[in-house]
Formats: C-alpha cells, structure tokens, sequence
C-alpha cells in the first residue's frame, strides 16, 4: 500500500493513534523487533507518503458510535479529511450503516487493490514491482512476494499477481 501511496495512486492518511496501534500489534506478534527499530519504520512510512498525518480529529471521535469504540478516531479522520475509504482487515467494526452518512466504506486490503488496478494496472504492477525489489534481506523472489499476499489473508491479488508474474 505504502508504494501506491508513494507514486501518488491514491492519498493515504493516518493518525499517531494508528501508529501506536500497528506498532504495538506488531511488537506483540514480533517481540523480537525492538522498539527503536519500529520508530525508524514510523518515521520512514510518515516520510514516504507527504502530509500523511492528520490532526484535530479528536473532538470529532467523541460524536461516533461504531461498534469498538477504540475505532472512532479512525473513522473521525477520515471525515476529517473528506476521505470515501478506509481500508481495513476490520470490516466488522466500520459497519456501512455508520460510514454511509458521512459518504465512506470501508474495505479489505486486497478488494483496495483490485479497485487500484482497475484504475491503473500498470501503475500497480510497476508499484508493486519496485516493493519486491526494495526487499533485499532476504530478497523476495515473485514466487515468494505473492505468497505474502496469500498469508496475508489477499487471495484476489494473489492470484492476479500469479497472472502477471512476470511483470513483478
């Protein structure tokens, strides 16, 4: 996601509250990732995408009601920054009926992607070969790079990326 949002496919926004959330998800699943390692990674994802931080949201998310309320900042943002998506692994707790007043969905990681190559295959597949590339430790065969999809829970562009192997 982070190369399509780099080559301008689309704009991607966050808050410091997401940060902390992947972060300590991704310290729990990967305690052997030390602390400072994960910010060099937050300061480089905020580096990498321009203007991706959004504030002054707060006093919105006290308003929302969505299922977990631990996730009304998130949705808050998005109003704040006239977003229509927010993707997510967590479609149970975005609830259409909450995102439709404000003109927002919410969708899986791998239907984004399949909207993005809609758009602009060409543009993805070149987005996404520059990712498998910048792997290097260990470098990422294609072989290897699609089946990071299939782990993380992307069938769809899985399989369009087997389709298109060699272009990757």
């Amino acid at each position: 996601m982070l190369y399509l949002a780099k080559a301008d496919l689309f704009r991607a926004r966050w808050t410091e509250k997401i940060h902390e959330e992947w972060m300590r998800n991704l310290a729990q699943d990967k305690p052997v990732i030390i602390p400072e390692k994960l910010q060099r990674l937050r300061a480089l994802i905020d580096t990498a995408v321009p203007d991706c931080l959004v504030t002054g949201f707060e006093q919105l998310a006290n308003g929302l009601k969505l299922p977990d309320s631990d996730d009304n900042h998130v949705l808050a943002a998005a109003i704040k920054t006239g977003a229509r998506v927010i993707v997510t692994y967590n479609l149970k707790d975005f609830p259409s009926e909450k995102l439709t007043p404000f003109d927002i969905e919410a969708q899986h990681p791998d239907d984004f992607i399949q909207y993005q190559k809609e758009e602009n295959q060409t543009a993805v597949l070149e987005q996404l070969k520059a990712c498998r590339l910048s792997l290097r430790n260990p470098p990422y065969l294609q072989k290897d790079f699609i089946d990071r999809f299939h782990i993380n829970q992307m069938p769809l562009t899985a399989v369009w990326l087997e389709q298109n192997s060699s272009l990757i």
